[in-house]
C-alpha cells in the first residue's frame, strides 16, 4: 500500500511539474478562469434597463409629454427616436434599433379630459420573448403608477370627489399592447435559431482547431511542408470540408427546428445560407488560428474552450448586451456570434432582407476577413 502511494505520488508530481513548465499550458490554467470570472461577473445580468424605444406622438399635448416622461424617467426605457409617421416606427422596429414603440393617438388628452378611458398603443418586438415579456410588464407598471398619480392629484384638487368616488374613477389611460413577429411569445421561437448558431460554432470551431495540430502530432506536417502545396491551398483543403459540414448541420438542425418544433421560417433560405458562409469564414479562421498556436490536441481543446465560453457569454444569447458595462459592450463588437444571432433570428421570425441585415453582414465579413488574414499568416509561418 505504501509502495502504491509512493508510485502515485511520483506520477502526480511529474504531471504537475510538466504542466507548470509549459508556458502555454501555465497561461491556459491561470489566466482564462480569471478573465472568464470577471466577464461573467459583469455581464451576467437579466434585469433590463434603458430599453430603447421609439415615440410616435400624434397628440402633442401636455398629457402625452407627461406620459412619455414617465416612461423615460422610469429607468426601464430610453426614448431614442421620435417619429412622425407609422412607416418610420415600423422601420425602427424591423431594424432592431428599438425594442418597442409608444403610439399616442390624436385624442389622448381629449378623452382623458372628458373622464373617458384613452388607449395608448405599445408595440413590442417579440423576437426575444424574454425581453418582450419584460417590456410588457414594465409598461403595465408605468401605466398603473401614472393612473394612480393622476387620480391622487384629481382627488387632492377636488376634495368633494373623495366622498363621491372613494375608490376613484376607472383607468384614465389604458395600454393596448401588440406583439410583433412572435405573437404568443413562444420562447422556443427565440432560442431554437440561437441554438442553431451555437451548435454550428462549437462543432466547426472544434473540428478546425484540431486540423493543423493533428498533422503536427502524427508527423505529417513535415511531409506537407516539403511538398509544392502553398499555405493558401493548405488552408482551403483544411477549411472547405468543415464548411460543408457546417452547411449540412444548419440544414439538418434548421429542418428539425421548423418541422418538429414549429419555429416559423419567414425569410429567404438563400439569404440565410449566404450569411452562414460569411459566419463560417470567421469561425473557420478562428479555429485555424487556435490550431497554429497549439502544440498538441490537448492545448487546442483547452484554448477552444477559452474562446467558446466568452463568445457565447458576450453574444446576447443568454444575457442582454445592453445590460453589460460599456467596456464589455465594446468588446462584443468583435464577436461574430453577436451578429449572426441577429441575422438568423431576423430571417426566421421577421423575414428580414438585405436592406435590414446589411450592417450585421458587413461586420461579420470584416471580422471574418481579419481573422482569416491572421490565420493565413500564422499557417504560412508554421509551414515556413
Amino acid at each position: 500500500m505504501r509502495l502504491l502511494f509512493l508510485r502515485v505520488k511520483v506520477l502526480l508530481w511529474k504531471e504537475v511539474l510538466q504542466a507548470l513548465r509549459d508556458p502555454r499550458l501555465r497561461f491556459l490554467i491561470i489566466l482564462p478562469p480569471l478573465l472568464q470570472l470577471v466577464a461573467f461577473g459583469y455581464a451576467a445580468n437579466l434585469d433590463l434597463k434603458n430599453i430603447p424605444i421609439a415615440l410616435y406622438d400624434e397628440d402633442y399635448s401636455s398629457l402625452s409629454r407627461e406620459l412619455a416622461f414617465a416612461f423615460a424617467a422610469s429607468g426601464y426605457f430610453k426614448i431614442v427616436e421620435v417619429v412622425q409617421n407609422p412607416e418610420d416606427m415600423t422601420r425602427l422596429i424591423d431594424s432592431g434599433k428599438v425594442k418597442a414603440a409608444l403610439h399616442f393617438g390624436p385624442d389622448l388628452a381629449a378623452r382623458v379630459g372628458s373622464q373617458r378611458t384613452a388607449l395608448v398603443q405599445v408595440i413590442v418586438a417579440g423576437t426575444n420573448s424574454n425581453t418582450a415579456s419584460l417590456v410588457q410588464s414594465y409598461s403595465l407598471q408605468i401605466f398603473e403608477r401614472f393612473n394612480r398619480s393622476r387620480l391622487e392629484k384629481l382627488l387632492n384638487d377636488h376634495p368633494p370627489l373623495k366622498k363621491i368616488i372613494p375608490a376613484g374613477p376607472g383607468g384614465i389611460v389604458r395600454p393596448e399592447i401588440r406583439v410583433w413577429y412572435n405573437t404568443d411569445l413562444v420562447s422556443r421561437n427565440f432560442y431554437v435559431p440561437g441554438i442553431i448558431s451555437l451548435v454550428i460554432m462549437v462543432s466547426v470551431l472544434n473540428l478546425t482547431a484540431m486540423a493543423v495540430v493533428r498533422e503536427k502530432e502524427v508527423g505529417t506536417m513535415e511531409q506537407i511542408m516539403v511538398t509544392p502545396i502553398r499555405p493558401f491551398e493548405f488552408i482551403l483543403g483544411k477549411t472547405i470540408p468543415f464548411a460543408f459540414i457546417g452547411i449540412f448541420q444548419v440544414a439538418l438542425v434548421g429542418t428539425v427546428g421548423v418541422f418538429w418544433f414549429g419555429v416559423p421560417m419567414r425569410g429567404s433560405l438563400l439569404l440565410l445560407f449566404f450569411c452562414l458562409l460569411i459566419y463560417l469564414l470567421s469561425i473557420l479562421a478562428l479555429g485555424l488560428f487556435i490550431s497554429t498556436i497549439s502544440r498538441n490536441q490537448q492545448q487546442a481543446l483547452v484554448t477552444t474552450f477559452f474562446f467558446t465560453f466568452p463568445i457565447i457569454l458576450l453574444s446576447g444569447f443568454i444575457f442582454p448586451i445592453a445590460n453589460m458595462p460599456r467596456v464589455i459592450q465594446i468588446v462584443t463588437y468583435l464577436n461574430p456570434l453577436r451578429y449572426f444571432l441577429v441575422i438568423i433570428r431576423d430571417i426566421f421570425l421577421k423575414g428580414s432582407h438585405v436592406d435590414i441585415l446589411w450592417p450585421q453582414m458587413a461586420a461579420l465579413l470584416t471580422i471574418g476577413l481579419a481573422l482569416m488574414t491572421l490565420a493565413v499568416k500564422r499557417v504560412s509561418k508554421t509551414m515556413d
